[in-house]
Protein backbone atom coordinates (compact mmCIF):
# COMPACT_ATOMS: atom_id res chain seq x y z
CA UNK A 1 0.00 0.00 0.00
CA UNK A 2 1.38 3.38 -0.91
CA UNK A 3 2.32 5.33 2.19
CA UNK A 4 2.90 8.58 0.34
CA UNK A 5 1.13 11.82 -0.17
CA UNK A 6 2.53 14.94 -1.74
CA UNK A 7 2.51 18.61 -0.89
CA UNK A 8 -0.74 18.61 0.97
CA UNK A 9 -2.19 15.23 -0.10
CA UNK A 10 -1.91 12.90 2.91
CA UNK A 11 -2.34 9.16 2.70
CA UNK A 12 -0.92 7.08 5.54
CA UNK A 13 2.39 8.52 6.78
CA UNK A 14 3.95 10.72 4.11
CA UNK A 15 3.30 14.29 3.10
CA UNK A 16 5.44 15.44 0.23
CA UNK A 17 4.97 17.67 -2.69
CA UNK A 18 3.65 17.19 -5.97
CA UNK A 19 26.07 25.95 -17.43
CA UNK A 20 27.86 26.37 -14.51
CA UNK A 21 28.84 30.01 -14.12
CA UNK A 22 31.25 31.03 -11.37
CA UNK A 23 31.64 34.76 -10.83
CA UNK A 24 35.16 36.06 -11.23
CA UNK A 25 36.76 38.42 -8.75
CA UNK A 26 38.49 41.41 -10.26
CA UNK A 27 40.33 44.47 -9.15
CA UNK A 28 40.95 47.76 -10.88
CA UNK A 29 44.38 47.88 -12.47
CA UNK A 30 46.07 51.30 -12.86
CA UNK A 31 46.97 52.12 -16.42
CA UNK A 32 48.94 54.94 -18.02
CA UNK A 33 47.08 58.22 -18.26
CA UNK A 34 47.67 61.31 -20.40
CA UNK A 35 50.88 63.01 -21.36
CA UNK A 36 51.83 63.52 -17.75
CA UNK A 37 52.07 59.78 -17.33
CA UNK A 38 49.80 59.75 -14.28
CA UNK A 39 47.92 56.51 -13.67
CA UNK A 40 44.16 56.26 -13.84
CA UNK A 41 41.83 53.41 -12.94
CA UNK A 42 39.97 51.38 -15.53
CA UNK A 43 36.19 50.91 -15.44
CA UNK A 44 34.82 49.58 -12.17
CA UNK A 45 34.32 45.80 -12.14
CA UNK A 46 31.91 44.23 -9.65
CA UNK A 47 33.56 41.94 -7.13
CA UNK A 48 32.03 38.74 -5.84
CA UNK A 49 29.44 39.71 -3.20
CA UNK A 50 29.96 39.48 0.55
CA UNK A 51 26.50 37.94 0.79
CA UNK A 52 24.14 36.20 -1.63
CA UNK A 53 22.63 38.72 -4.09
CA UNK A 54 18.94 39.55 -3.83
CA UNK A 55 18.73 38.61 -0.14
CA UNK A 56 17.93 41.49 2.22
CA UNK A 57 19.33 41.99 5.70
CA UNK A 58 16.25 40.62 7.48
CA UNK A 59 16.43 37.31 5.63
CA UNK A 60 20.22 37.14 5.68
CA UNK A 61 20.24 37.36 9.48
CA UNK A 62 18.48 33.97 9.52
CA UNK A 63 21.29 32.17 7.67
CA UNK A 64 23.23 30.16 10.28
CA UNK A 65 26.78 31.18 11.09
CA UNK A 66 29.12 28.75 9.36
CA UNK A 67 26.90 28.13 6.33
CA UNK A 68 28.99 27.88 3.18
CA UNK A 69 26.36 26.61 0.71
CA UNK A 70 23.14 28.47 -0.06
CA UNK A 71 20.42 27.27 -2.43
CA UNK A 72 18.55 30.47 -3.30
CA UNK A 73 15.07 30.15 -4.82
CA UNK A 74 13.98 33.44 -6.37
CA UNK A 75 10.23 33.48 -7.01
CA UNK A 76 9.13 35.73 -9.84
CA UNK A 77 6.13 37.18 -7.98
CA UNK A 78 4.18 36.53 -4.80
CA UNK A 79 1.35 34.77 -6.66
CA UNK A 80 3.45 33.11 -9.38
CA UNK A 81 4.56 29.45 -9.59
CA UNK A 82 7.67 30.36 -11.58
CA UNK A 83 11.09 30.76 -9.99
CA UNK A 84 14.82 30.35 -10.47
CA UNK A 85 17.07 28.23 -8.27
CA UNK A 86 20.70 29.29 -7.85
CA UNK A 87 23.46 27.50 -5.93
CA UNK A 88 25.99 29.72 -4.17
CA UNK A 89 29.10 28.70 -2.26
CA UNK A 90 31.23 30.76 0.07
CA UNK A 91 34.89 30.95 -0.87
CA UNK A 92 36.96 32.96 1.51
CA UNK A 93 34.83 35.93 2.46
CA UNK A 94 32.76 36.12 -0.73
CA UNK A 95 29.86 34.18 -2.25
CA UNK A 96 30.32 32.61 -5.68
CA UNK A 97 27.43 31.77 -8.01
CA UNK A 98 27.99 28.13 -9.03
CA UNK A 99 25.02 27.13 -11.19
CA UNK A 100 21.36 28.00 -11.78
CA UNK A 101 18.23 26.29 -13.13
CA UNK A 102 14.60 27.19 -13.87
CA UNK A 103 12.29 26.01 -11.10
CA UNK A 104 8.68 25.94 -9.93
CA UNK A 105 7.15 26.61 -6.52
CA UNK A 106 3.59 26.44 -5.19
CA UNK A 107 0.78 26.80 -7.72
CA UNK A 108 -0.51 29.88 -5.90
CA UNK A 109 2.90 31.36 -5.23
CA UNK A 110 4.46 32.14 -1.83
CA UNK A 111 3.37 32.86 1.73
CA UNK A 112 4.96 33.98 5.00
CA UNK A 113 2.26 32.05 6.90
CA UNK A 114 2.11 28.63 5.26
CA UNK A 115 -0.93 26.49 6.03
CA UNK A 116 -1.74 22.94 5.06
CA UNK A 117 -3.24 22.69 1.56
CA UNK A 118 -2.81 26.41 0.73
CA UNK A 119 -0.80 25.46 -2.39
CA UNK A 120 1.81 28.09 -1.59
CA UNK A 121 5.48 27.63 -0.74
CA UNK A 122 6.73 28.91 2.63
CA UNK A 123 9.02 31.95 2.51
CA UNK A 124 12.08 31.56 4.71
CA UNK A 125 15.51 30.13 5.45
CA UNK A 126 15.59 26.38 6.06
CA UNK A 127 18.37 23.85 6.56
CA UNK A 128 18.82 20.94 4.14
CA UNK A 129 19.55 17.81 6.15
CA UNK A 130 18.11 14.69 4.52
CA UNK A 131 17.47 13.19 1.09
CA UNK A 132 15.86 10.16 -0.50
CA UNK A 133 13.77 8.92 -3.36
CA UNK A 134 12.70 6.01 -5.51
CA UNK A 135 16.03 5.73 -7.30
CA UNK A 136 19.36 4.64 -5.89
CA UNK A 137 21.59 7.12 -4.09
CA UNK A 138 23.41 9.08 -6.83
CA UNK A 139 26.41 9.71 -4.57
CA UNK A 140 25.20 12.28 -2.06
CA UNK A 141 26.86 13.14 1.24
CA UNK A 142 23.43 13.77 2.78
CA UNK A 143 21.72 10.88 4.60
CA UNK A 144 19.75 9.14 1.83
CA UNK A 145 16.66 6.91 2.10
CA UNK A 146 15.93 4.82 -1.00
CA UNK A 147 12.42 3.39 -0.84
CA UNK A 148 10.43 2.58 -3.98
CA UNK A 149 7.15 2.15 -2.12
CA UNK A 150 7.27 5.10 0.28
CA UNK A 151 8.15 7.65 -2.40
CA UNK A 152 5.85 6.33 -5.12
CA UNK A 153 3.31 8.91 -6.28
CA UNK A 154 -0.38 7.95 -5.98
CA UNK A 155 -1.67 5.90 -8.92
CA UNK A 156 -4.38 8.46 -9.72
CA UNK A 157 -1.93 11.31 -10.31
CA UNK A 158 -1.34 12.47 -13.86
CA UNK A 159 1.48 10.70 -15.68
CA UNK A 160 3.53 13.93 -15.68
CA UNK A 161 3.96 13.51 -11.90
CA UNK A 162 5.03 9.87 -11.83
CA UNK A 163 8.73 10.73 -11.47
CA UNK A 164 8.38 13.70 -9.11
CA UNK A 165 9.95 11.83 -6.20
CA UNK A 166 12.68 9.89 -8.01
CA UNK A 167 14.98 12.16 -5.99
CA UNK A 168 14.02 14.46 -3.12
CA UNK A 169 15.81 16.70 -0.64
CA UNK A 170 13.79 17.54 2.46
CA UNK A 171 13.45 21.25 3.23
CA UNK A 172 13.47 21.54 7.02
CA UNK A 173 10.18 23.39 7.32
CA UNK A 174 8.00 21.97 10.15
CA UNK A 175 9.94 18.71 10.30
CA UNK A 176 12.59 17.07 12.46
CA UNK A 177 16.04 17.29 10.81
CA UNK A 178 17.91 14.02 10.79
CA UNK A 179 14.87 11.91 9.91
CA UNK A 180 13.93 10.44 6.55
CA UNK A 181 12.15 12.92 4.24
CA UNK A 182 8.75 11.23 4.62
CA UNK A 183 8.78 11.34 8.44
CA UNK A 184 5.28 12.61 9.41
CA UNK A 185 6.29 14.49 12.57
CA UNK A 186 5.14 18.14 12.47
CA UNK A 187 6.71 20.12 15.38
CA UNK A 188 4.51 23.20 14.69
CA UNK A 189 1.35 21.12 14.27
CA UNK A 190 -0.42 19.57 11.29
CA UNK A 191 -2.21 22.80 10.36
CA UNK A 192 1.12 24.39 9.44
CA UNK A 193 1.66 21.84 6.70
CA UNK A 194 4.87 19.98 5.97
CA UNK A 195 6.50 17.60 3.54
CA UNK A 196 8.13 20.50 1.69
CA UNK A 197 10.82 19.11 -0.59
CA UNK A 198 13.11 19.86 -3.47
CA UNK A 199 12.12 17.33 -6.13
CA UNK A 200 11.92 16.68 -9.87
CA UNK A 201 10.03 19.17 -12.00
CA UNK A 202 6.86 18.20 -13.88
CA UNK A 203 6.46 21.41 -15.87
CA UNK A 204 4.24 23.58 -13.66
CA UNK A 205 3.54 24.67 -10.10
CA UNK A 206 3.55 22.35 -7.08
CA UNK A 207 1.46 22.01 -3.94
CA UNK A 208 4.18 23.77 -1.90
CA UNK A 209 7.50 22.18 -2.83
CA UNK A 210 10.22 23.51 -5.14
CA UNK A 211 10.81 21.47 -8.30
CA UNK A 212 13.80 21.51 -10.64
CA UNK A 213 15.03 19.44 -13.62
CA UNK A 214 16.49 16.00 -12.94
CA UNK A 215 19.97 17.25 -13.84
CA UNK A 216 19.66 19.87 -11.10
CA UNK A 217 18.58 17.33 -8.48
CA UNK A 218 21.45 15.02 -9.29
CA UNK A 219 23.90 17.91 -9.21
CA UNK A 220 22.62 19.24 -5.89
CA UNK A 221 22.61 15.79 -4.30
CA UNK A 222 26.24 15.29 -5.25
CA UNK A 223 27.33 18.82 -4.39
CA UNK A 224 25.65 19.61 -1.08
CA UNK A 225 27.93 18.82 1.84
CA UNK A 226 26.68 18.62 5.45
CA UNK A 227 30.01 20.03 6.60
CA UNK A 228 29.14 23.25 4.72
CA UNK A 229 25.81 23.50 6.57
CA UNK A 230 23.66 23.97 3.44
CA UNK A 231 20.45 25.98 3.61
CA UNK A 232 17.75 27.03 1.19
CA UNK A 233 16.69 30.68 1.15
CA UNK A 234 13.38 30.81 -0.70
CA UNK A 235 10.56 33.20 -1.51
CA UNK A 236 9.29 35.75 -3.96
CA UNK A 237 11.83 38.43 -4.83
CA UNK A 238 10.04 41.19 -2.92
CA UNK A 239 10.04 39.20 0.33
CA UNK A 240 13.64 38.05 -0.17
CA UNK A 241 14.89 41.60 -0.65
CA UNK A 242 12.91 43.15 2.22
Amino acid sequence: MVAAAACGFFLTTLAACGGERTEDRHRDVPRPGGPSGTARSGPAVRSAPARVPGIGERMWQQVPVGTRQVVAVYGEQEDSPDSTLVLYEKRGTTWQRIRSWPAHNGKRGWTTNHREDDRRSPVGVYTLSDAGGIRDDPGTLLPYTQDEDAFQTPYYWDEAHWHDFDYVIAIDYNRVPGTRPDDPTRPMGQSKGGGIWLHLDHGDGTLGCVSVPESAMRYLLRRLDPQDRPVVVMGDRANLEA
